[in-house]
C-alpha cells in the first residue's frame, strides 16, 4: 500500500485529503497493514476535546516491543538495530543487532521483574546516552511498566520532583557519565535526590566511568551481574492500546513540570509512520538523531519510531565539540549516516567554527537533514544546506512537541519543496488552525495567529500524570474543541506554516522548553532576593538566552554584585539544572507592573533585546519611571 511511504507531492496531497476526510478509515488501514496486534480494536477513535478524552484503537491488545523487536527477528535478526557511538572517539563503537537487542531487553525486563516491578508501576530512568538507556525503555514496555526518563543533566532537586510526582518505586542510573572532557557523578545526584524520595526501594547502577561511588546497603545494586544471571527470554505483557507507555516531563509556564502521559497503540502507529516518511527511510539506511533520549525527540525518533520500522539507529554519547568541532561529521563519515537529525543550537554553534571541520569529512552518504527543537533561523538553514547537505540533501524543519508525541508540521524530503524558516505543510492527518485572540479561526492564507489543532492524531498525549484538570486547562480551555499548542504561527501565500515562537511564559533555550516560573521561584529563594522576572533575548548560538531582572532585599544591596550573580546561578543549577542558568542578571529597584500587579514582560523582553524604540504606552503602569531606570542600566 503506497500510503505508508509517500514519494511525490501529488501523492502527499492525495493521502493528506484522504487522512482528513476520513481519519478513522485512514489510520485503521495504516495500523492494520504495518503492525502486529494480539487482538484487533473494537473502535478506531472516540474523542471529546471538552473533557478532554481521546482513545485510539480501543480494545486492541499489543506489546510495542513485539513491533520493535520480535517481529524483526526472522528477517532482520542479524541486522544492526543500534550503533552506540561513545563519547571518546578512541573507544570502539558498538553494533547491537536486533537479536542481541531482544536478548538484552529480555534480561533487563527479568531483572526489573525480580525487583518487584509489575505492569503499571513507574520506573525512573536517569542514565546517560549508553545502550542501557534504550534497553531500559524497551524492558519497561515489555513488562507493562511505565517508564519516566529524566534527562541526566537535571539536578537532584528536579529529579526528586519527578520521581515523587509519578511515585516511581525504582531508579535505574549509572556510576557517572562522560560529557566531552568531563565526567559527571550521576550516582551522587541520585543519592541526594533520594533523600527526599521515600517511595524508592531499589536503585540499579550501570557501570560507565568506573567511578568510586557510594552504594547504599540494601537499596543499591550493580546492574551487570544481575543481567548476567537473568533469563535471556521474557514473555511480553499484553497491553491495551490505551495503557500508558511512558511519562515524560516538560516545563510548564507555571509551577511544577507536567508529566505528559503517552499511551501504547496510537503512539506506536504515529511515531513509526512519521519516521518512515519524514526521513524517507529505506531498509539499508543508517539513521542518526543526535538528541538525548531524555527528551521526546529521543523517545520517538531514536528508539520507538526507528525500531518499529526495523531501522539502524545511532545512539551518540558525546557532544558536538569534543574532541573538536568536527565530531558530528566524523561520525557521519564513519557510519555512512544517511539521515541526520539535530537541533538549530548545534548547527549555529558549528557554523561559528572553521569550515575545515566540515570539509575534511566525506558527507556524501547524507540523503536527508533534519532540524528539531525550535524554528531554525535562515542563516543557520543556509549554512546547513550548503556545507553539510551540499545543496543535495533536503532539510526537514520539523515542528512538534513533547505533548504531540510525534512530528506535526514538516516537509517530506524529495516531496515537499522546502523554504528556509518554514516548517511547510502539516503532516498526514494533522489539521492545524490559526486562531485570533478572541477565538475566531483565521481562514485563508497570509494570516498569523495562535496555532491550534482541531482533530486528534494517534500520538497526542492523553493527560498530565495525576492532574487531568491541569491538562484540560493548559491545552483545551483557550479555544473550544481545539488543542492549543502555546505557539504562534503564520501561514504564507502558499499555505506553508512558519512557527513564530511561544505565546506563553516558556522560553526555548538551546531547544529546551524552560518555564519562567520555576526559575523565578528558585531565584526568589535566595535570602538576598526580594523578587525577580525572567525573559528571553536573542542569542547567536542558543537561539534565546535568559535575562534576569532581580530586586534585592535591603541587606542584599550591600552585597558584592558579581558574587550574587554567581550564587543566583548556582541556586538555579541546584534546583533545575545548568541548562536554566541566566546569561545576564540585572539588579533593579523595581519591575514595570500593571495596576493589577502583573509584570509587563513585554517591556522587559524589549529592553533585554536592546529594542527600546517602541515600548508602547507605559503611562498606564503602576510605576512608569522604573522603565527608564532599567533601560539606563541594561546589560
Amino acid at each position: 500500500m503506497s500510503n505508508y511511504h509517500i514519494k511525490h507531492l501529488e501523492e502527499y496531497y492525495q493521502v493528506y485529503r484522504k487522512s482528513v476526510r476520513n481519519p478513522e478509515a485512514f489510520w485503521e488501514e495504516i495500523a492494520e497493514e504495518h503492525f502486529v496486534w494480539r487482538k484487533k480494536w473494537n473502535n478506531v477513535l472516540s474523542w471529546d476535546f471538552s473533557k478532554p478524552e481521546i482513545k485510539w484503537f480501543e480494545g486492541a491488545k499489543l506489546n510495542i516491543t513485539d513491533n520493535c523487536l520480535d517481529r524483526h527477528l526472522p528477517t532482520r535478526g542479524d541486522k544492526t538495530a543500534i550503533i552506540f557511538e561513545p563519547n571518546d572517539p578512541n573507544e570502539e563503537a558498538l553494533h547491537i543487532t536486533y537479536r542481541e537487542l531482544h536478548e538484552r531487553v529480555c534480561r533487563m525486563a527479568n531483572v526489573l521483574k525480580d525487583h518487584g516491578v509489575k505492569k503499571g508501576d513507574r520506573v525512573c530512568i536517569y542514565l546517560p546516552m549508553i545502550p542501557e538507556l534504550a534497553v531500559s525503555l524497551l524492558a519497561c514496555a515489555r513488562i507493562g511498566a511505565i517508564h519516566s526518563v529524566v534527562f541526566a543533566g537535571f539536578s537532584s532537586n528536579a529529579l526528586a520532583t519527578r520521581i515523587n510526582d509519578s511515585d516511581c518505586k525504582i531508579v535505574l542510573t549509572s556510576d557517572g557519565s562522560f560529557r566531552g572532557s568531563k565526567s559527571i557523578d550521576l550516582k551522587g545526584i541520585v543519592d541526594k535526590a533520594l533523600e527526599d524520595c521515600p517511595g524508592v526501594k531499589n536503585v540499579l547502577v550501570a557501570k560507565r566511568i568506573n567511578g568510586d561511588i557510594h552504594m547504599e546497603e540494601g537499596r543499591d545494586k550493580w546492574l551487570q551481574p544481575l543481567l548476567n544471571e537473568a533469563y535471556a527470554d521474557c514473555v511480553a505483557e499484553i497491553m491495551d492500546a490505551e495503557d500508558p507507555l511512558f511519562i515524560l516531563y516538560t516545563s510548564g509556564s507555571t509551577g511544577t513540570p507536567k508529566g505528559m502521559v503517552h499511551t501504547t497503540g496510537g503512539y506506536m502507529v504515529y511515531t513509526a509512520y512519521t519516521f518512515k516518511n519524514v526521513f524517507q527511510y529505506r531498509e539499508e539506511d543508517v539513521y542518526w538523531c543526535t538528541a538525548d533520549i531524555g527528551w521526546i525527540t529521543g523517545h520517538s525518533y531514536i528508539v520507538y519510531g526507528p525500531l518499529a520500522n526495523g531501522a539502524t539507529t545511532v545512539m551518540f554519547e558525546g557532544v558536538p565539540s569534543y574532541p573538536d568541532y568536527g565530531r558530528f561529521w566524523e561520525v557521519v563519515e564513519k557510519h555512512k549516516v544517511n539521515q541526520f537529525y539535530t537541533a538549530p543550537t548545534a548547527i549555529r554553534a558549528l557554523a561559528k567554527e572553521n569550515l575545515e571541520f566540515v570539509e575534511k569529512h566525506d558527507l556524501s552518504s547524507l540523503k536527508v537533514l533534519g532540524s528539531v527543537g525550535e524554528p531554525i533561523n535562515e542563516e543557520a538553514w543556509h549554512w546547513y544546506n550548503n556545507n553539510v547537505g551540499k545543496n543535495n540533501s533536503p532539510i526537514v524543519d520539523t515542528w512538534w512537541q513533547t505533548e504531540t508525541g510525534g512530528i506535526m508540521i514538516t516537509p517530506i524530503p524529495y516531496v515537499t519543496p522546502t523554504a528556509p524558516t518554514y516548517a511547510t505543510l502539516p503532516f498526514i492527518g494533522i489539521q492545524p488552525a490559526l486562531m485570533d485572540e478572541v477565538g475566531k479561526e483565521l481562514k485563508g492564507n497570509q494570516v498569523s495567529g495562535r496555532l491550534c489543532i482541531k482533530f486528534p492524531w494517534p500520538s497526542i498525549a492523553r493527560t498530565i500524570w495525576g492532574n487531568h484538570e491541569r491538562y484540560r486547562d493548559t491545552y483545551f480551555s483557550a479555544y473550544k474543541d481545539m488543542y492549543f499548542t502555546g505557539d504562534g504561527a503564520l501561514r504564507d501565500a502558499v499555505g506553508y506554516y512558519r512557527i513564530t515562537g511561544r505565546v506563553d511564559d516558556v522560553i526555548i533555550v538551546s531547544g529546551h522548553n524552560l518555564g519562567t516560573a520555576p526559575i523565578e521561584d528558585s531565584i526568589n529563594e535566595h535570602p538576598a532576593v526580594a523578587e525577580s522576572a525572567i525573559v528571553g533575548f536573542p542569542h547567536d548560538v542558543k537561539g534565546n538566552a535568559l535575562y534576569g531582572y532581580v530586586i534585592l532585599k535591603e541587606f542584599g544591596e550591600t552585597r558584592d554584585r558579581d558574587n550574587l550573580r554567581k550564587e543566583i546561578n548556582q541556586q538555579i543549577t541546584e534546583h533545575i539544572g545548568p541548562i536554566a542558568k541566566l546569561d545576564k542578571i540585572q539588579f533593579v529597584s523595581g519591575l514595570p507592573k500593571t495596576r493589577s500587579g502583573k509584570i509587563m514582560r513585554r517591556i522587559l523582553r524589549k529592553i533585554a533585546s536592546k529594542d527600546t524604540s517602541n515600548l508602547g504606552d507605559t503611562s498606564t503602569l503602576l510605576n512608569p519611571e522604573v522603565v527608564e531606570e532599567i533601560i539606563e542600566n541594561a546589560i
